[in-house]
């Protein structure tokens, strides 16, 4: 949800985690998700978000009570101006993200594009890793079943590139991306994912958004570098079995 009044926005997501999350874990839960979802470029320091040498919002003493914190947002480099507050609960299973009165320093057409994107897309994996990845919502697939749904999507891909002409290698991998991006997010699977009977899917069984998805896609090459499953680890998802 998002909504704008006065030039401020305000924005709310949540998430049904199924236990109850106290202040102090949300707390220490959003310092953690800055570090891991910048690759420790990012970093919460004396209540603001940093990058680097930049402060891109400067925060107030967060106010932790049982199940809730709220921050007060007083500027930083991505804020116009003092005012509103960043403010996460935990009540009944469910866990609340909200910025109210929040004043961007980029025009609104600009901040729609580009901030309030990263905005949301951190704030639902923040919200998705309070929640955790230990209790899937269906059986995992297989590795050797993964791989042969990749394989029967990547044949795809250059197979519809292989009737544009030259440029071949660089049309397939835009081919790759936008048919990627657009199934998981529109449908949780791709050709190969039906053949597979696999689905994409985030922690807690949702569908991923379009940003999750390209997000978890261009993670895809660091995973095939390290060994490890990366794209599925930062993008909060993983493969299930129909």
């Amino acid at each position: 949800m998002v909504s704008w009044e006065h030039g401020r926005v305000s924005t709310r997501a949540s998430i049904a985690v199924g236990h109850a999350v106290t202040g102090a874990e949300i707390r220490d839960g959003y310092a953690t998700a800055v570090k891991q979802l910048t690759f420790g470029l990012g970093k919460v320091h004396d209540n603001s978000v940093r990058l680097g040498p930049v402060t891109l919002l400067r925060l107030g003493a967060p106010k932790v009570t049982r199940y809730a914190v709220e921050w007060p947002i007083q500027g930083g480099l991505l804020a116009g101006s003092a005012g509103g507050t960043w403010r996460v609960r935990s009540s009944r299973g469910v866990v609340d993200a909200t910025v109210t009165g929040f004043r961007p320093r980029l025009p609104r057409p600009l901040y729609a594009i580009s901030h309030l994107q990263v905005h949301q897309l951190f704030t639902r994996l923040f919200l998705l890793r309070l929640r955790g990845a230990d209790q899937p919502p269906a059986p995992i697939a297989g590795e050797p079943d993964r791989f042969r749904a990749g394989t029967i999507d990547a044949a795809l891909c250059v197979s519809i590139a292989g009737f544009t002409g030259r440029r071949r290698v660089r049309r397939a991998l835009l081919i790759a991306a936008v048919y990627h991006v657009a199934c998981w997010s529109l449908f949780g699977r791709t050709l190969g994912g039906v053949v597979m009977r696999q689905r994409v899917v985030a922690w807690d069984g949702s569908k991923l958004t379009p940003t999750q998805a390209l997000f978890r896609l261009a993670l895809v090459p660091a995973s095939w570098l390290t060994g490890r499953p990366l794209h599925d680890s930062l993008a909060s998802t993983t493969v299930v079995n129909e």
